[in-house]
């Protein structure tokens, strides 16, 4: 089976001149944890909760910085004729959760996630969960 027939077809893209406040409620609205970012009809970069609050608010940036100061220009993605099997190893080789889906024209199609895959393939989602999700170091609540 192909990634296709699996992702999520409806995807909200950020430009990376929106504000992270911006990018931080379109994730609230759509409950998710990151967008891909594109200008000019080019994926150019992905956004995460993460690198809102890591590289925007612990770097002491405010809620106007533009999403290109902190997203991440490098993209990690697969096409959308690519099997399960071949996606599932690739997201654990690269150690993500989901990832943006291109056509062979490199246009965005789509997004695939561990959930996604895990509809279709128990056996592939839980190879590349067992990579991705290794243990970390010590964690501590107080």
């Amino acid at each position: 089976m192909n990634i296709q027939e699996c992702m999520s077809k409806d995807v909200k893209i950020a430009s990376p001149d929106q504000s992270i406040r911006d990018a931080a409620q379109t994730m609230k609205e759509i409950d998710a944890g990151f967008l891909p970012v594109g200008e000019n009809d080019r994926l150019v970069g992905m956004i995460t909760d993460r690198d809102i609050a890591l590289r925007g608010v612990g770097a002491g940036k405010g809620p106007d910085t533009p999403i290109r100061d902190v997203m991440s220009k490098e993209v990690l993605y697969c096409f959308e004729d690519e099997s399960i099997e071949t996606v599932s190893q690739k997201m654990a080789k690269q150690q993500v959760r989901r990832m943006p889906v291109l056509n062979r024209d490199k246009r965005l199609v789509g997004i695939i996630s561990l959930g996604d895959i895990s509809q279709q393939d128990g056996s592939g989602c839980a190879e590349a969960l067992s990579s991705i999700s290794s243990p970390g170091g010590q964690h501590v609540q107080h």
